[in-house]
């Protein structure tokens, strides 16, 4: 059976970091291009960052761009992808979901259930 999990949201302080993990149960993530997608209270969702299966080449939101704010990588010895989040702002706070698919910016063929991420004094 196909999983999806994500891990490692939280509470943290503005100007903090925090990383995420996303790991495929049941089949291999390799040769799928993943994307993090956020949902905020009131707002649509948005896709903030993905790594292509055909080249390795990432994609990011102009909102997450500039200084290594967010940064997405692949680990395929243990099937997982990871996004690392730097100087996090209060407007980064939302449910953050792994996107599994053929091409980045969707459409996805699998989701998993979110992790939340919540940036507050």
């Amino acid at each position: 059976q196909v999983h999806v999990v994500e891990s490692g949201g939280g509470l943290v302080q503005p100007g903090g970091s925090l990383r995420l993990s996303c790991e495929g149960s049941g089949f291999s993530l390799n040769g799928y291009s993943i994307g993090w997608v956020r949902q905020a209270p009131g707002k649509e969702r948005e896709e903030v960052v993905c790594i292509s299966s055909s080249d390795g080449s990432t994609l990011y939101a102009d909102s997450v761009k500039g200084r290594g704010r967010f940064t997405i990588s692949r680990d395929n010895a243990k099937n997982a992808v990871y996004l690392e989040m730097n100087s996090l702002k209060p407007e980064d706070t939302g449910f953050y979901y792994c996107a599994v698919g053929g091409s980045c910016w969707g459409p996805y063929d699998y989701w998993g259930q979110g992790t939340q991420v919540t940036v507050s004094a």
